[in-house]
């Protein structure tokens, strides 16, 4: 059973998954709660992405060539991740289902969302998040996962976790640093302050923004076809190395490109890749 068969096969309350042309939607569809990140939504996304990590692996930071022996299955090839309805990606965190945890259960909640995070983030293949609405809170984590945001222009984004006397649990404190630099994260999490997808797009929080939801969704879908219909090796080793690169100083960085550069020479799709470039011809690509 592939891995897009053994999605198709789970039985989901909380989220929708639609699979076309190896591109996988899922959706996070509760639109009468404005698609709030419950403890059932997260425990579905973790099915779901465990599943895609099982079936698709993940990209080390260990080593340059850690996944190039074996194919993963390259059922699916991309994923979005979007809120079902206009008003909303996901609106935030459940609060009546945070609001009595413990220390220790929120300690717990938090280790597993962020958990969940990580499994987007390490993903082999890449994850766009199409927000449409609202992307507050650990609704704006889960889209920080995501390999690049598109944004309907009434997106909004924020981290007001401040006002209930909390702070971002689910990975905001890191992600949005790494999105818009030190200083206008600190102000957009002390304030708690919502930001339209206009600054969004100015502070680099968002890569692109279009008119509405459709469009959104489909500009998606468009630039997953274009990463498909690349070497989904080499789309892996790109998404590994930039991830390792990012806490590296400039000489290690440099390093560790080169080996990763040079762990793909030799390899089936390099050799694919390059032959089919020189006959003038579409590469037919084995992802190995």
């Amino acid at each position: 059973m592939t891995v897009a068969q053994a999605l198709v096969a789970l039985e989901l309350d909380t989220l929708e998954l639609e699979i076309d042309e190896a591109i996988l939607t899922v959706t996070v569809n509760r639109p009468a709660v404005l698609n709030a990140l419950s403890p059932a939504v997260i425990d579905e996304l973790r099915r779901v992405f465990g599943a895609l990590r099982d079936g698709l692996g993940v990209s080390s930071d260990d080593s340059a060539a850690d996944n190039a022996e074996a194919a993963p299955d390259w059922s699916v090839r991309g994923i979005v991740l979007t809120g079902a309805g206009e008003k909303a990606f996901v609106a935030g965190a459940d609060i009546s289902a945070m609001r009595d945890m413990t220390p220790a259960e929120s300690r717990e909640y938090s280790e597993r969302t962020q958990e969940l995070t990580s499994w987007i983030e390490t993903l082999q293949v890449p994850v766009v998040a199409a927000v449409n609405g609202f992307a507050l809170g650990g609704g704006c984590e889960l889209a920080m996962a995501c390999d690049y945001i598109f944004a309907s222009e009434n997106a909004s984004f924020g981290q007001p976790e401040v006002a209930l006397g909390l702070i971002p649990g689910f990975g905001g404190t890191v992600r949005l640093t790494q999105y818009v630099g030190i200083a206008a994260a600190r102000e957009l999490i002390i304030t708690g302050r919502r930001i339209d997808s206009a600054e969004a797009l100015r502070l680099g929080l968002a890569l692109r923004v279009l008119p509405d939801v459709a469009a959104v969704r489909a500009a998606a879908r468009e630039s997953l076809g274009l990463a498909a219909a690349q070497s989904p090796a080499a789309v892996a080793s790109a998404k590994q190395t930039t991830r390792a690169v990012r806490p590296l100083s400039t000489d290690d960085g440099l390093a560790f490109e080169a080996e990763a550069f040079a762990a793909r020479f030799g390899t089936p799709d390099m050799l694919e890749g390059t032959a089919a470039f020189l006959e003038k011809r579409r590469a037919e690509f084995l992802g190995l």
